[in-house]
């Protein structure tokens, strides 16, 4: 039975409206370039539109443009999160409206409780903090998520990479060739052992 027959190869890329557009990106081509299956999960099955993030010049807040669309393979409520490898939290305008979905609240959880490979970039904090998963662990985020991470329990890192045992995070789009590479290295260290 191959990886992906088995669920050892499958790995949820969380999304829903406003999801950052290279956030979700680059780790979805990453995955499949590491031999992975991505399944892009949201709150419906269906196109989502993403959004491109960035402070321009001139700007002291994140600017936000209309990209590219990206289909959900599956809806939170028809999971089960045991027949997954690990999860990947994408940043951007999402995670603050999708933070409030139970069932994505139970996925989460699961995560975490069983130790797999999670990863985290930008407001993808924002899910973490509001499951009740982050209370003792250190993680980089986007500077104006540092209070909903340090409220809920967590130690904001201002660096490109911070790893927290299975936990691995970045603060933009800007630290994916920082932090994607460990969290690659963990999924394949886990795969090895399913």
């Amino acid at each position: 039975m191959s990886p992906n027959e088995n669920g050892g190869g499958k790995v949820l890329i969380i999304v829903g409206d406003a999801s950052e557009t290279v956030d979700t990106l680059y780790p979805y081509y990453r995955l499949i370039e590491g031999g992975f299956e991505p399944v892009v999960a949201a709150p419906e099955k269906r196109r989502y539109n993403m959004v491109m993030h960035e402070v321009k010049p001139g700007w002291t807040i994140t600017r936000e443009w209309e990209g590219y669309t990206i289909v959900a393979d599956v809806a939170f409520s028809e999971i089960d999160p045991e027949v997954y490898l690990g999860i990947f939290f994408s940043g951007g305008r999402a995670p603050e409206y999708i933070r409030y979905d139970e069932d994505l609240m139970h996925i989460t959880r699961h995560f975490f409780d069983a130790g797999k490979p999670i990863a985290s970039v930008c407001h993808g904090v924002e899910i973490p903090a509001a499951a009740g998963c982050v209370e003792g662990r250190r993680m980089a985020t986007v500077p104006k998520c540092k209070f909903d991470l340090e409220v809920c329990g967590g130690t904001f890192v201002d660096e490109p990479c911070v790893i927290d045992g299975n936990l691995v995070s970045g603060r933009t789009y800007h630290d994916h060739g920082h932090y994607m590479g460990p969290w690659i290295k963990m999924l394949e260290e886990a795969r090895s052992k399913s």
